[in-house]
Order: structure tokens, then sequence, then C-alpha cells
């Protein structure tokens, strides 16, 4: 990994970057009132412009938005990549012949059985859960029934694939894809994105994702909530078979930029495998991208701040997650004395989002914080700007900087939607997520937010 040392290096663990302040928006109707005032020409016009606090707030988000200097020109992401399978569970379930019984979780499927038994118990609760189907020949029955199924629907999937996608959305850079890319996914993958010829298999991967909505029935069953049910038998995203062909790949692409995605697929595997893994990527990660669950089982494993927390109480609270972004840079972060090449954070929840940075290595990352929010409002709604009618503000309307140490107090302000702190040589820069309501597009999210914000982020020169 060390020829790769100038290039900047993203890991993402998925479950599965000179600040410039917006003029203040009033200033120029404040002027024309007083000045309309002195003439006594009666009251004054109101001053044009969104009134809604999401609609200054998406207005501010424009502004602020702006490329960095120093942009990335070829990006080479890695290493899990499948073809999504979304439809009907419950017809899924039906064209295999099955029939309503009584629900039953397993932790593996090892049958057509399971399968619908673990379907039933997850559709009654309305909780979304994954699993994975051991019986190979099984599983790619049911995968081409519901492949060919009339109005099933072929996505994308996999977490490198889905920010390769994102990143070749801009026509200026060149991407590589590594991972295991069948011909299904080959024919999704926007042509912009080059895939080597020894990632190419003969077969795709497939994660089968049974819908199923609020109030539907299947016999005696009713679905209190809207929600998905996930398996798979992919066996070589789970052993991250790719990793090496990624690597080899890179001498001869020479990336500005490396992501590497999908460690969480390796649930299933021996922890020696995990761990020889997991030191042959380490080493070079410069930067990661978390969600609340995952922010909060770092700090358990190593008892960090605020670890007795067994789990979020709704919102994660802003100050809490700060003092576990800072832990985490300080603690196992790059620094004079330690050979971590760690430097980065961005951490994304429902409502907000945080990017802290050890101070200097990144720029641009009040823009960068900004696209990431901005593209979780569009892309929840499957529309290409902020639809303001359709989104939220659900954002703490005041919190705290920090609960380890006297932090400050902060107020939102629709206007001024970023907010920055600093702490002992690293900057949060913080805001609001404008939450779509009735939300359309939900796989992928957490995969666009990253790749957005890496894309908005500008890496200085020594590093």
């Amino acid at each position: 990994m060390a020829l790769w040392r100038g290039s900047a290096y993203a890991g993402f663990l998925a479950l599965a970057v000179g600040c410039v302040f917006l003029l203040e928006p009033e200033l120029p109707g404040s002027a024309l009132r007083s000045l309309w005032s002195s003439l006594c020409l009666g009251p004054a016009p109101a001053p044009p412009g969104p009134v809604s606090p999401e609609g200054r707030l998406a207005a501010a988000w424009d502004a602020l938005i702006v490329r960095p200097v120093r942009r990335w020109r070829r990006v080479a992401v890695g290493v899990n990549a499948c073809v999504d399978v979304v439809l009907s569970g419950v017809k899924l379930l039906q064209a295999l012949g099955l029939s309503p019984g009584n629900g039953k979780d397993h932790s593996i499927l090892h049958s057509r059985n399971d399968l619908e038994e673990a379907f039933i118990h997850f559709m009654g609760k309305g909780a979304a859960a994954e699993r994975f189907f051991s019986d190979k020949e099984t599983f790619h029955d049911i995968a081409q029934v519901a492949s060919e199924f009339p109005g099933a629907q072929h996505y994308v999937g996999g977490n490198a694939a889905l920010i390769g996608q994102k990143f070749a959305a801009n026509s200026d850079l060149k991407v590589l894809l590594c991972g295991p890319v069948g011909p299904k996914l080959h024919e999704l993958l926007d042509d912009n994105v080059f895939v080597p010829p020894e990632s190419l298999q003969e077969v795709d991967e497939f994660h089968l994702i049974l819908e199923y909505q609020a109030g539907e029935e299947w016999g005696q069953l009713k679905a209190p909530h809207a929600n998905r049910f996930i398996f798979s038998h992919d066996l070589s995203n789970g052993a991250m078979n790719m990793l090496e062909v990624f690597v080899s790949s890179l001498e001869e692409f020479q990336p500005d930029l490396v992501v590497l995605s999908g460690l969480h697929m390796m649930e299933g595997q021996s922890k020696e495998l995990q761990r020889k893994r997991l030191l042959e990527v380490f080493p070079a990660v410069t930067s990661l991208g978390l969600n609340e669950q995952e922010l909060l089982f770092l700090t358990q494993s190593a008892s960090g701040p605020h670890s007795s927390l067994s789990s979020w109480n709704g919102v994660p609270d802003v100050g809490m997650v700060s003092d576990i972004l800072f832990w985490i840079l300080k603690e196992h972060g790059r620094s004079k004395s330690r050979a971590s090449d760690l430097t980065r954070i961005h951490f994304h929840t429902l409502v907000y989002h945080i990017l802290a940075t050890v101070d200097g290595h990144w720029a641009n990352q009040l823009a960068a914080v900004a696209a990431g929010a901005r593209v979780a409002g569009t892309q929840a709604c499957a529309t290409e700007t902020i639809d303001t009618s359709r989104v939220s503000l659900r954002a703490p309307q005041e919190f705290m900087t920090s609960h380890s140490e006297a932090g400050s107090r902060i107020v939102l302000n629709p206007n001024k939607p970023v907010v920055e702190w600093h702490r002992e040589g690293i900057s949060f820069h913080f805001t609001p997520v404008l939450v779509c309501k009735d939300p359309i597009r939900t796989v992928g999210l957490g995969d666009a937010i990253s790749a957005e914000g890496l894309f908005y982020s500008e890496v200085h020169p020594h590093y």
C-alpha cells in the first residue's frame, strides 16, 4: 500500500470530507427597508426569497457548496458489489408456493421453509432484517424466480458499487470499481465506471430485498409498518475476494482517492480472516464514514466516552457524538507520535451530520458537510434538488458541543446552517439534514452521503 502513500485513502465501515460563511441574507432587505422608511413611502415590501426554515436552509446550502480548488481526478472504489432485486415479499413467497404459517426467526436460512418463517416473523413486527441463505442451489432457484418476477426492480447494490456509481455521475472523474461484477451489474453501471477484467464474473451476486407495506396482509398476518427483509448467498463479498485484485489494480490506475467499503460483510467470517483483512487495510486509512450504530459500537468496544450507553435514546446527542469523534481522532488519529493516517470522520445520522478533521490536512469541509446533508434529502425524495414541501427540519434547535468538557451552546440558525467549533487541534463542522417526509429511495443513502462529502473535500498537497 506504500506505493500510493501520496493518495488519500478513505475506509467506510458500513454495517452495509479556508471556509466561506454565507453573507447575512437579510442585509440587503434591511438596507432597503431603511431607505424606504426614510423616503416616507409607506411600509416596506416583504423581502423576496424562501421564508420557511427549510427553504432558507436549502438556499444557504446552495450558496455554501462550492467545489474544492484541488479536485479528485481518479477514484478507485472496492470491494463489495451486487445486484439488488427489489420486489413484493408476499408475492414472491406466493410464487414459490409458500403459505403463511407461524413466524420464527432464523439466524441463518437453510430452506424455503426457513425463509417463509423468518419473513413472517419480521413482517409481523414491521421490522427490517437481513439474513444469509446457506443453500447455494436453493438460493439461486429463488433468485431466478425473483429476478424474472413481473414488477421486480434491479438496482446497483453493494457499498462500493453504489459509491462508484455516485462518483461516476461527475463526468470529469475517472472511476475504477473492483468487486464481483456479473453481467447484470455490468449493464446497470454507469459508462464512466471502469471494471478491471479480473473483477468480471459469469454470475451476479444477487441480494433479494422483499418489501411489504404498512397494513399489508397475508393470511392472518398484517404488517404494522412498511419495511423490508433482505437475504442473500453472497460468498464473494463476505470473504472480500476482490481485495487482492483491488490492490493490484491501484499501481496501474494511479488514483488520487481510494475508497474501501464492505468491511461489515465479513461478519460471517472467522475472526482470523477478519483480522487478516483488517490488518491489510487499516494502516493506510485516512477517513471513516460512520453512522450512529457504528460510532456507539466503536466507543463501547474500546471503553471510550459515553460507552456506558447501551443505545441512543432517539436522536443521538450532538455533544456526546462530538466527544466520541474527538476521542477517536485524538487517541487513534494521526499525530507526531503515532503512525496512524486517520485525520477525518464523516458522521451521519437521520437529522444531522458532523465532519471532524485533524487540523492541517483537509480543506473545503464546510461545503463537504453541507453537500453530504443535501444529497440525503434529494436522494431520499428522489428529486434533483431539495423540494421544500417534501422535507422537514428535525435537527435539535439548540445543543451543547461537548459533555466531557465545558462545551459551547449552539442555537440553530437556518440562514447559517453550518456550525463550526474547534477542540485541541480538531475542527468540527455540523449541519442539519432536511429529512424527506415520504422517502422513496433509502437503499444506498449512506453511500451517497459519504461519496458526496468526499467529492467536495480537498486534501492538502503535503498529505
